[in-house]
């Protein structure tokens, strides 16, 4: 073989070794497209004066999201790719759906300040998952660094369904929303602390009575769905400035 050929098949090697692989997984990406699209019905339903469904979307969106990472590591589906597309979707869902929802039931009321107050929410959590994605591989797995994106999305459609479950004006609480909403934005981006969950076990045995608990949670979230639901998330949003605030009390 001359010179000339080998360093030919040398770089047709170097090629296909570059050349990017076809394709992707459909299996975790088609739980990100549902929450996709469930989270894009959820701006159509808020722009439609539908707003209970569209707090109710964002909730299945956010089912969706959590179950789209699982299937990947189970099933070892997980790619560059599918962590982009997640992210992409997560700022739709968690990020301008619940911002455009908040705006068309009371903030439009406010004018500019309205308005101001949804872009802080939406850039909060662009720069929250943007930050995320960079400090993946560095960051500890048991905490998360800000508020999560579907945690705050969650506090916002807590309250929207609250209010339309319990017939409140969305406008005469217009000061109050964009407060909320001002401050979700700033605790994405913050340094605060927030547990994961990661380490927990759900893998191993756990006794009878574990599972009875698990019903009872079900059972009692079934009777007030808005207002649990809104309270839960409200308490995991503000638990990292509390447990920030008793670590510098100490």
């Amino acid at each position: 073989m001359s010179p000339d050929s080998s360093d030919q098949s040398n770089t047709e090697e170097e090629v296909a070794v570059k050349k990017p692989a076809k394709g992707v997984y459909l299996l975790p990406n088609s739980f990100t497209t549902a929450s996709l699209f469930s989270g894009f019905y959820a701006v159509v339903s808020g722009m439609s004066g539908n707003f209970e469904n569209a707090a109710i979307a964002i909730f299945i969106s956010m089912v969706l999201d959590t179950l789209d990472g699982r299937v990947a590591r189970l099933t070892n589906t997980t790619s560059k790719f599918g962590a982009e597309y997640d992210s992409l979707a997560d700022v739709v869902a968690f990020g301008v759906a619940p911002a455009l929802i908040l705006f068309s039931w009371s903030l439009q009321s406010l004018g500019n300040f309205g308005w101001v107050a949804a872009f802080i929410y939406v850039a909060g959590g662009a720069l929250r998952l943007a930050r995320f994605n960079v400090q993946l591989e560095i960051a500890d797995s048991r905490y998360f660094t800000g508020l999560p994106t579907p945690a705050a999305a969650g506090v916002m459609a807590g309250m929207v369904w609250t209010g339309v479950d319990y017939g409140l004006d969305g406008e005469s609480l217009s000061y109050l929303v964009a407060a909320v909403t001002a401050s979700l934005g700033i605790l994405m981006v913050s340094n605060f602390k927030y547990y994961s969950f990661k380490d927990l076990d759900l893998k191993g045995k756990v006794p009878f009575v574990a599972l009875l608990a698990v019903v009872l949670v079900f059972a009692v979230y079934s009777l007030q769905p808005p207002i649990l639901l809104a309270l839960t998330f409200t308490a995991y949003a503000v638990s990292g400035p509390v447990c920030w605030l008793l670590k510098i009390t100490k």
